[in-house]
């Protein structure tokens, strides 16, 4: 005779296995390595601002380069991936001038830009939560870097989708932009 695994067992299992799967995402996704801040400064030349409103903006494909100026033959500073948020500053033709989580800057083509807002673990790890508030139940530790679309909003909570179908809520002050 079979036994039927009780409720908590499958919820004990399905939990470890999003942690699981959130911690692939983050291997697959982590914060890319970028040049350093003097070497940013060192190649990037001072630009007349076009006039814009801040506008936070996604990476629409993987592989996408942040250069040191808004040319194609300007350094590659450093790569991200599908989703990757980030914040335009300035517009200069077909170039955004953007900065991420970190506060680091660069030039991306604006044909790599969705308006589709994405939002990412700026804390070292972050709990994601069954509902908006820190007495709902865990349901798994997310780690720096890891980006999600943003679905919802509840005071303080921001109820978050991972590219693996993941949902739950996280603090707002844990994620970028907030």
């Amino acid at each position: 005779m079979s036994k039927t695994p009780s409720l908590s067992r499958l919820f004990l299992l399905c939990s470890l296995s999003c942690a699981f799967l959130l911690a692939l995402g983050v291997s697959a996704h982590a914060a890319p390595k970028k040049a350093s801040a003097k070497a940013v400064a060192e190649h990037t030349a001072p630009e007349k601002a076009s006039a814009t409103e801040t506008q936070h903006v996604s990476v629409l494909k993987n592989g996408a380069n942040i250069r040191s100026g808004p040319e194609t033959n300007k350094e590659i500073l450093w790569t991200v991936f599908k989703g990757y948020p980030l914040q335009v500053t300035e517009r200069k033709g077909k170039w955004a001038h953007v900065v991420d989580f970190d506060g680091d800057k660069g030039w991306i083509t604006t044909d790599l830009l969705a308006k589709e807002k994405t939002v990412i673990v700026k804390a070292a790890t972050a709990n994601l939560r069954v509902g908006a508030g820190k007495d709902y139940e865990i349901t798994a530790e997310v780690k720096h870097g890891v980006v999600f679309k943003t679905m919802a909003t509840e005071g303080d909570w921001v109820k978050v989708k991972h590219a693996d179908g993941t949902t739950g809520w996280i603090l707002g002050k844990l994620l970028w932009p907030n």
